[in-house]
């Protein structure tokens, strides 16, 4: 019989994926995993439906988020796992984190009317529908109304970072991030480490009470994932994974479970929580 696998970082159409937690407690049935964690950007909102939906289809449902926070400059997506989807503090900070989404969306737009891009701030809104919008959501939007032909033209002529219809993101301390995680009974985990270069950093985090490291993930090769989950080891950090899957693209498959993770991590997770959390795995 095949070892139960998992799938620890997944978005919804709360923040900037494409599917309904419904369609992706599906996809995870039909993957035959046996727990997975809502990860939406800045927002818990989805947290409740898919809580609903991993039951009705017999899945361990975990609830998370990934906030966007700062470190020297550089952002860095901080996943929350185990929280309290209740609790006060979390839900006002992160509304906070939204309205910093929405401020950038205006001045994405902004700066795209400023290089003669006549996309408007309310196509986007429309087409988003959800109160944490991103740079995916002004890319689709580009798509929608002609300004560009694909997602990845978007993101090349105007949205990457140094492009000419890019703008910054306010972003909390990383420090804040993880108080604000461990408050709500979580667990601070650093997501995708490899895509943010920033590995000399890694020890403040730690000293800031970081609890874990993103080891797998579909952008790390196998040498990448191998080489923080020796650097965990060193410095006594949790190891987690996911697909990152924000749902289908250009007709392709989602990405859901196709990074196997074994369901041994979720175990080893639930033993470093404050007792008082241990029930809030759905």
């Amino acid at each position: 019989m095949a070892k139960p696998h998992i799938d620890l970082h997944l978005h919804t159409l709360f923040s900037d994926g494409v599917s309904t937690p419904e369609q992706v407690a599906e996809e995870a049935q039909n993957m035959d995993l046996a727990a997975i964690a809502l990860t939406d950007h800045d927002t818990i909102e989805g947290c409740p439906r898919l809580a609903k939906a991993c039951a009705e289809h017999g899945i361990e449902f975990v609830p998370g988020t990934e906030l966007s926070t700062d470190i020297e400059g550089h952002e860095m997506h901080l996943l929350g796992y185990f929280l309290d989807t209740e609790n006060e503090e979390l839900i006002r900070e992160t509304t906070l984190y939204q309205q910093n989404r929405t401020d950038r969306v205006h001045d994405l737009v902004r700066q795209l009317n400023s290089i003669g891009v006549g996309l408007r701030a309310d196509q986007v809104f429309d087409l988003a529908k959800c109160r944490a919008p991103g740079r995916p959501h002004v890319a689709r939007a580009l798509v929608k109304h002609g300004f560009c032909s694909t997602m990845d033209e978007a993101f090349t002529r105007y949205l990457r970072k140094g492009a000419p219809g890019w703008a910054p993101k306010v972003n909390v301390r990383f420090e804040e991030g993880i108080r604000l995680i461990h408050q709500a009974g979580g667990l601070a985990v650093m997501a995708h480490p490899g895509l943010n270069k920033i590995d000399h950093l890694i020890p403040d985090m730690v000293r800031a009470g970081l609890d874990g490291i993103e080891c797998w993930h579909s952008r790390h090769p196998k040498s990448t994932a191998k080489r923080y989950r020796e650097m965990a080891a060193r410095l006594g950090l949790l190891i987690t994974g996911g697909s990152d899957c924000h749902g289908p693209s250009r007709g392709r498959h989602p990405l859901i479970g196709t990074v196997r993770v074994p369901y041994e991590i979720l175990d080893e997770m639930k033993r470093r929580l404050p007792r008082s959390s241990t029930s809030r795995q759905i």
